[in-house]
């Protein structure tokens, strides 16, 4: 079964949406929204069964320009 992890993305200012554009043409993420308060993005993943979560997020996600922080957190159980 594949990791289900949340990661909020801070961007470089005025990068946004050109952020949000570069991860949804990757087609990596479930789910993409904007939020306001300390991150510009929440993103919905799901990691691989046999993947390193570290090594996934950054070969597939931190390598784009813009980014400046992520907040990664892992789940454990769907109630």
């Amino acid at each position: 079964m594949a990791t289900c992890v949340f990661i909020q993305i801070r961007c470089k200012p005025g990068t946004t949406y050109r952020v949000a554009e570069d991860i949804a043409l990757r087609e990596i993420h479930s789910e993409l929204y904007s939020t306001s308060g300390e991150y510009d993005l929440l993103m919905k993943l799901y990691v691989p069964k046999d993947a390193d979560v570290g090594v996934y997020i950054n070969d597939n996600l931190l390598d784009i320009e813009g980014i400046e922080r992520s907040l990664t957190t892992m789940t454990f159980k769907v109630f």
